[in-house]
Parts: C-alpha cells; sequence; structure tokens
C-alpha cells in the first residue's frame, strides 16, 4: 500500500508544477504579446521567446513523466 501513496503523491505533485508553470507560460505568452504590440520589441522580448520554447519542452517533459506514473499506478 504504501506504494501506491507514493505514486499518487508523485502525480499530485507533478500536476500542481504542470499548472504553475502553464500559468508562468500564459503570462509570459501575454508579456511578449504586450511587447510586440507595443512596438518595443527588445532584448527582453527575445529572452521571452526563449524562456517560452523552453517551458513549453519542460511541460512536454513533465507531460510525459506524469503519463508515466499513471500508468504505473495502473499497474501497481
Amino acid at each position: 500500500m504504501p506504494k501506491i501513496d507514493e505514486v499518487k503523491s508523485e502525480i499530485d505533485w507533478l500536476k500542481d508544477l504542470f499548472k504553475i508553470l502553464v500559468i508562468v507560460l500564459v503570462a509570459l505568452v501575454a508579456g511578449i504579446s504586450k511587447l510586440y504590440l507595443d512596438e518595443t520589441v527588445n532584448i527582453l522580448f527575445y529572452i521571452g521567446i526563449v524562456l517560452g520554447f523552453g517551458f513549453t519542452i519542460w511541460l512536454a517533459i513533465l507531460a510525459k513523466k506524469i503519463k508515466l506514473h499513471i500508468k504505473e499506478l495502473g499497474e501497481i
């Protein structure tokens, strides 16, 4: 039984982290679009684009980890 609780706890933690990353990504995209619409494309704009790609990759990795843990939970 402790293994099930451990996997559930890990899934919950990863889901919370996923939610936080989605919120940060939405805020980042809003900031990038604001810079673009204000025609103030500067270094912050390009840093935001790079961070956006980084967060997107991180979200994909987290989604895969969550899926693997859910599959592991089903096998227990």
